[in-house]
């Protein structure tokens, strides 16, 4: 019995056999071929290349129809790179003049790509080796002919391990036979992580060496609420873990029976939650989960995988069906926050050393005005179709702020002169991600209608940890002392002013978390629409006086694993053993 730990990325118990990914490379060995061969290793080459692009091409016109073309546009960058006509003569050349087969050809000039691309700073260049590995697999298993089950086309459940999940994987996530993800690399802010959450899918991450570890066909459990994965476990192991499982589900089920149930504390303190959400088709899930409205909509989704910038009228189409879906509810729309790890094809090669300190969010817009005022114009004509309110994000001075109010009051007599209607007292907000922001809230909270504490990017900037780099991770803790300092001070400044203040961070959608947040003074929490029925199920369970003891105890704690053992230890109270 092997037994590893990891990092806890979603949870829940999955127990099943493993199905190991990305073990067998395809090691191409050089093999000289006679001239005569090279019309055939020509032949072979073209037909690979044009089964690929058919393959992808089907792919991205099937993910088009059943999730959005936002999500089927990753496969454009695939379907451009395989359709290449330089890519397919520089293959063709190599062949002809170094008489060697196609499969060695075409994997030495994708090995030489993937260097190009890894030597770029740039970190969305960095990202695409990602896609030229995809992209070099399916290639080669055309020209080699081989087949081999993947994750889109299973068979019998499984528990998935990897070292990594490519884009094309993710995408097509056979959700039906995985019951579990083991991954080498990822934190709790990864990609995949993220998707595993949403997909409810039990998953551990962070482990280095699972795929060495864990051989195919292997049972393995998959602790995901604990970060533990388990190989060929004893008799008395798995009974355990089966145990566990059936209790999780049956937490699970009594869960989901508290959706439309108020969240309201024992003592009779309204709650509200939200939904985070990236596109306008998810608002009908948020909202039967029994999300009350849209907390941030983070409408740079709209902007990625796209090789040009979306239209005024597509982005006041997305903006406004959001907020007819949410029949009335209020949907908070966020200015783009592009740069960093989120690039949009269309923005260019960007140079930044350090892109998360570098031209990104607001500051982006402020420097790319066109875009930003036809980013307005959507929004602001969107706001005569129901509640909306508007957020600026990555706030670091007041004159950050000034120039985004100024910009927005620009839209408006805009709109007016051209008699396109709009709301003009639509509630203007802004997000304090910034340890600038926080340290200045009493000064931003007297210019806007609400603060919304971004948690994600406030830890990050805060710690000096980056959340997506698994190295680190570990050092990653919104519950760090001096975070929880910020919050109050936040919490102050909007109490001060008399504006409503919001939390819309993963910490939001934490249950661990939420007596503290309740009793720093927050009324609204903002999460993936997964986590609304657990949070209101804690809610329901405590009194605002027991969180206000919570909180000032907390704050009297001088380390990180003093306030998590302490705010594990209150939440066990109150919840059931399953929900740890």
């Amino acid at each position: 019995m092997i037994t590893k730990k990891g990092i806890s990325a979603s949870p829940g118990v999955a127990i099943g056999p493993a199905l190991v990914l990305d073990t067998e490379e395809y090691r191409i060995p050089r093999r000289t071929i006679h001239p005569s061969q090279v019309a055939k290793e020509l032949r072979t080459l073209d037909a690979a290349l044009e089964a690929s692009r058919q393959e992808v091409s089907e792919l991205r016109t099937a993910l088009s129809r059943k999730m959005g073309q936002q999500t089927s546009a990753i496969f454009e960058f695939h379907e451009k790179f395989i359709a290449d006509s330089k890519l397919r003569n520089t293959v063709a050349a190599k062949i002809e003049n170094d008489l060697c087969t196609a499969a060695y050809a075409f994997s030495h000039e994708l090995n030489r790509q993937q260097k190009a691309f890894r030597a770029v700073p740039d970190p969305y260049i960095k990202e695409r080796v990602t896609d030229l590995f995809d992209i070099e697999k399916r290639v080669l298993r055309h020209i080699l002919g081989r087949t081999r089950e993947d994750i889109a086309r299973l068979s019998e459940p499984v528990v998935i391990v990897a070292h990594d999940i490519t884009p094309s994987q993710a995408v097509q996530l056979d959700r039906q036979h995985i019951l579990g993800f083991v991954l080498n690399v990822g934190g709790q802010t990864s990609h995949m992580a993220i998707i595993s959450r949403a997909l409810r899918v039990p998953t551990v991450v962070g482990l280095t060496d699972a795929t060495a570890e864990i051989s195919g066909g292997e049972m393995v459990i998959v602790d995901g609420t604990h970060g533990i994965v388990i190989a060929e476990p004893d008799l008395a192991t798995l009974e355990r873990y089966q145990a566990l499982q059936q209790e999780y589900e049956r937490f699970e089920t009594r869960l989901r029976g508290l959706r439309h149930e108020p969240a309201i504390t024992r003592d009779g303190q309204p709650i509200s939650l939200l939904a985070n959400i990236e596109l306008p088709q998810e608002v009908e899930a948020a909202l039967e989960a029994g999300a009350e409205g849209i907390g941030l909509y983070r409408t740079e989704f709209l902007f990625l995988g796209s090789d040009r910038m979306p239209t005024e009228e597509q982005q006041y189409e997305a903006f406004s069906s959001a907020v007819r879906a949410a029949r009335g509810k209020p949907v908070t729309l966020r200015t783009l926050d592009l740069g960093a790890d989120k690039l949009a094809t269309s923005m260019g090669v960007q140079h930044d050393h350090n892109p998360v300190l570098g031209l990104r969010s607001l500051r982006y817009c402020l420097l790319n005005l066109d875009l930003f005022k036809t980013h307005l114009r959507a929004m602001l004509r969107a706001t005569v179709e129901g509640d909306v309110r508007i957020m600026f994000p990555m706030i670091a001075t007041l004159m950050e702020l000034r120039q985004a109010k100024a910009t927005l009051a620009d839209v408006m007599e805009d709109l007016e002169e051209e008699s396109i209607p709009f709301r003009r007292n639509v509630p203007i907000g802004i997000m304090i991600e910034t340890p600038a922001a926080a340290l200045v809230a009493d000064a931003l909270a007297q210019e806007v209608s609400f603060l919304s504490i971004g948690t994600n990017d406030l830890t990050q900037y805060t710690l000096a940890v980056d959340r997506g780099n698994e190295r680190v991770a570990h050092l990653y803790s919104p519950h760090n002392p001096a975070m929880l300092k910020l919050l109050r001070m936040i919490m102050r400044a909007g109490h001060r002013a008399g504006v409503e203040v919001s939390l819309c961070g993963e910490m939001a959608g934490s249950p661990i978390y939420t007596q503290l947040l309740l009793g720093l003074g927050l009324r609204k929490l903002s999460m993936a629409p997964k986590d609304v029925p657990e949070v209101k199920q804690l809610i329901r369970s405590t009194t605002l006086a027991d969180c206000q003891r919570i909180a000032r105890k907390v704050l009297q704690f001088d380390a990180d694993r003093q306030v998590l053992n302490f705010l594990r230890d209150e939440a066990r109270k109150v919840l059931p053993p399953e929900a740890f």
